[in-house]
């Protein structure tokens, strides 16, 4: 299924790599319907500080995932869903579980029930790769058992077998796009990058964070939209989950190092013990295997974690994009 001039639909829009997706999606030659969480500041989120010649082109949607008839309306006269809208922060998962039941397994259901009403052709439902939980072994292939860590990830698991099942149920045509760390400009103050960043561009001289030993496999959020795109007009994918990933691993405390040599910032990094997630929750270790995407699509990554850093540096720059992040408090 090629793209171009298809009616495309991306749910989450308002969200970081959702909004990336949007403008990567115009740039395919799309009309984007994008979906974005109403709220009365009449706020599209992260999609405010898109381009704003893309943003133009883009037909923007206000609703609520957990609503099922603003989600059928948002899918008429659709070609293809990329679900994005997921409630994702993992703390904040040990603190509201049901309202990620509500968002992401009942939100996904709706999408589908959608979808299938209306003809949808195509469905790309995005997971995770905290399904996977720590790693039983390296890489992770999709094969890789699917664990449930924390609230989030297993709602996120009940939304991909959810998925699963509508396309052996129904035959309606989903695949599961599963990224595994995305970061760039317009990340949420959650993420360790830009938890990292905005403290050390403010006038504190210590870094606090977490546990510093778990890895994690990054991917700047151009590969990850580049890796959604190629997917989402692979036939073969169809019916499948697919990792979209480096292939590489860093610590939490070796990423960190970096950032800090990238800014030429001496400010020590100290563990916090606010931020240590439950021991058994925490995902120690992550590195995916690309192997399926790639010999489906020919995927790979451009960018390094060097490069992808500096970009991302560049933007938490701007003064502006700074201040939206509160870094003397912890955000789950």
């Amino acid at each position: 299924m090629r793209l171009k001039g298809k009616k495309v639909l991306v749910t989450g829009a308002c969200g970081f790599i959702g909004s990336h997706l949007a403008e990567r999606l115009v740039e395919e030659g799309c009309k984007v319907r994008a979906f974005v969480f109403y709220n009365s500041f009449n706020s599209w989120g992260w999609l405010d500080e898109a381009d704003r010649k893309k943003l133009r082109e883009m037909e923007v949607f206000a609703g609520d995932l957990r609503d099922p008839n603003g989600v059928k309306e948002s899918m008429k006269g659709i070609d293809a869903v990329f679900h994005l809208g997921a409630l994702i922060g993992i703390p904040f998962s040990y603190h509201s579980p049901d309202s990620y039941v509500d968002t992401n397994v009942k939100g996904t259901l709706n999408v589908l029930q959608a979808a299938r009403s209306c003809g949808v052709k195509r469905v790309i439902a995005t997971s995770t790769s905290e399904v996977y939980g720590t790693a039983k072994y390296v890489p992770i292939d999709e094969s890789h058992p699917l664990q449930g860590q924390s609230p989030y990830s297993a709602t996120k698991i009940a939304a991909d077998k959810i998925a699963e099942s509508f396309n052996l149920s129904f035959g309606l045509p989903v695949m599961i796009a599963r990224p595994f760390n995305t970061y760039g400009p317009r990340q949420s103050a959650r993420a360790v990058i830009p938890t990292v960043i905005s403290q050390a561009k403010s006038g504190s001289g210590t870094i606090k964070l977490g546990s510093l030993f778990p890895t994690r496999d990054m991917n700047y959020v151009s590969d990850t939209c580049e890796g959604f795109v190629k997917l989402s007009e692979c036939d073969e994918a169809v019916g499948k989950a697919v990792n979209i990933c480096s292939g590489t691993e860093v610590s939490i405390g070796a990423l960190a190092k970096e950032i800090l040599g990238l800014m030429h910032s001496r400010k020590r990094i100290a563990k916090d013990g606010a931020r240590i997630r439950p021991v058994r929750s925490e995902v120690e270790r992550l590195v995916g295997d690309n192997t399926l995407l790639t010999s489906l699509t020919g995927w790979e990554p451009r960018y390094t974690l060097t490069k992808g850093l500096s970009e991302t540096i560049k933007w938490f720059s701007v003064k502006d994009n700074l201040k939206r992040y509160k870094s003397g408090i912890y955000n789950i």
